[in-house]
């Protein structure tokens, strides 16, 4: 049985404009920069996204905004939620996350996934196959970065990525959790089980996730893989204040979307939210506070919410 863990918190901030926040593309790394100030001081990890555009709207690469972070901040864990396999050739994202390894301290948490903005991938030239392609080679490209990252000289052949005789000089120490994005019940649940070390699903109802996770706990048993050494993280939006009608306006038409729902009440009420999820087996929660650039949202949640769970 795996050990009881701590329940951790972290910050998902923009990389630019992703039409929640508030983002000025002109004080945009100053305002990030404040926001990160305060988060964190009391916050465990930083979560960064991965999209090369919205659009025509203001957006920041992945692995550029994270070095940023991990150069800046010396203390917080640093997450992707997630990384697309399709956008960088994994024997080269397994060079970078030794790399960034190295860097941070061993502080890297490879959020990675199989993709799945087709405008983007049409735009920036990337071929964009089935869902059940695309899932085959995330998990072929898992496969080889962790090739790289434990055999020396590494040799690797798989269905959509090889390598051979090839070194990744230092490898990284420790070994970078690769934690799986989604929760497709028939291929994507499949590679969680087999290869994922963190589970990251879409925000669900509470009825919703549920049933997810019966769905990985069956595939778990047909892979002969210990559900509970899985990981398993939260990631919603938090529109957070004393007043819960306050709240709820501020999240206006968004709290009617029944698919992915958001958190829109109090400090009580969150309280009780978090509860829920930890106690379906959740234990980190990186978190989008929409108040960006104000802090005051995550001030609230560090004040009134998190001290319960420390």
């Amino acid at each position: 049985m795996a050990e009881q863990r701590k329940v951790g918190f972290g910050y998902n901030p923009p990389t630019g404009d992703r039409q929640l926040e508030r983002v000025n593309p002109a004080t945009f790394v100053q305002d990030l920069g404040r926001v990160l100030d305060v988060a964190c001081k009391s916050l465990d990890s930083v979560w960064i996204s991965d999209h090369h555009m919205t659009a025509d709207r203001f957006r920041l690469e992945c692995w550029t905004q994270l070095t940023w972070v991990a150069a800046r901040y010396p203390t917080p864990l640093l997450g992707t939620v997630v990384m697309a396999n399709s956008y960088r050739h994994p024997p080269l994202l397994a060079k970078m996350a030794a790399s960034l390894q190295v860097f941070s301290g061993g502080r890297l948490i490879l959020g990675y996934g199989a993709g799945w903005a087709e405008d983007e991938y049409r735009a920036y030239g990337y071929e964009f196959p089935s869902a059940r392609v695309r899932i085959a080679q995330m998990v072929d490209g898992i496969k080889v970065m962790r090739a790289l990252w434990q055999e020396q000289p590494a040799n690797y052949s798989g269905t959509y990525y090889r390598v051979t005789d090839a070194y990744c000089e230092p490898r990284p120490e420790p070994l970078p959790p690769v934690m799986i994005g989604g929760d497709g019940e028939r291929y994507l649940l499949r590679a969680v089980a087999e290869h994922a070390d963190w589970w990251l699903p879409y925000a669900r109802s509470s009825e919703a996730l549920r049933h997810k996770i019966d769905v990985l706990k069956g595939h778990c048993a047909d892979a002969g893989r210990d559900y509970a050494a899985i990981r398993k993280a939260y990631t919603f939006l938090v529109f957070l204040d004393r007043d819960r009608n306050a709240a709820i306006a501020r999240a206006g038409r968004r709290i009617e979307n029944d698919e992915h729902p958001v958190f829109a009440g109090d400090p009580a009420a969150l309280r009780d939210f978090l509860a829920e999820r930890i106690e379906m087996g959740f234990d980190h929660f990186p978190l989008v506070f929409p108040r960006f650039p104000e802090t005051d949202d995550i001030e609230l949640f560090v004040d009134e919410v998190l001290p319960a769970f420390r």
